[in-house]
């Protein structure tokens, strides 16, 4: 399918989907876990602990669904989740040991897909790619900001 200006959303939707098949396709299927959890994983390993509302907000999905991910590696022992000292009623996620190991894999895939998705790019077309890709993003973002604050 060839792609025009016009659907360049289209075409970010379709490799935000490939991507996931492709880290899906390399995570031990016994686990039961997808692309979305190494994505959590990712993060609490860059952060340390996170709350829940954080994760949600990074990863871009509502509250009830973070719950399941987060409940699914809790079940497998990947992270853990402690009260704050300060206020019982928010919770910390962390990564255990089991789920630091698990991060090193889904890292390594990561990193594996990166190295797909550049093959042939110079530096300067990574830089410019990141750069048009975020104010693209950026866009959006001002854009669902002011539709908020005039609906308020």
């Amino acid at each position: 399918m060839e792609y025009s200006t016009d659907f360049v959303l289209a075409l970010i939707s379709r490799i935000h989907t490939k991507s996931a098949e492709f880290t899906n396709s390399r995570l031990p299927q016994e686990n039961g876990l997808v692309s979305s959890h190494g994505f959590i994983l990712f993060q609490l390993a860059e952060k340390e602990k996170l709350t829940m509302k954080d994760i949600a907000s990074i990863i871009n999905r509502d509250k009830s669904t973070t719950t399941v991910l987060i409940k699914k590696l809790l079940d497998k022992g990947l992270v853990k989740q402690e009260s704050s000292s300060d206020d019982k009623r928010i919770k910390y996620i962390t990564l255990t040991a089991k789920g630091k190991k698990l991060n090193s894999l889904t890292s390594s895939i990561s990193r594996e897909l990166l190295d797909v998705c550049y093959q042939g790019f110079s530096q300067q077309e990574k830089e410019t790619l990141l750069s048009l890709l975020c104010r693209l993003n950026g866009n959006i973002e001002n854009s669902l900001k002011a539709t908020l604050k005039a609906t308020s």
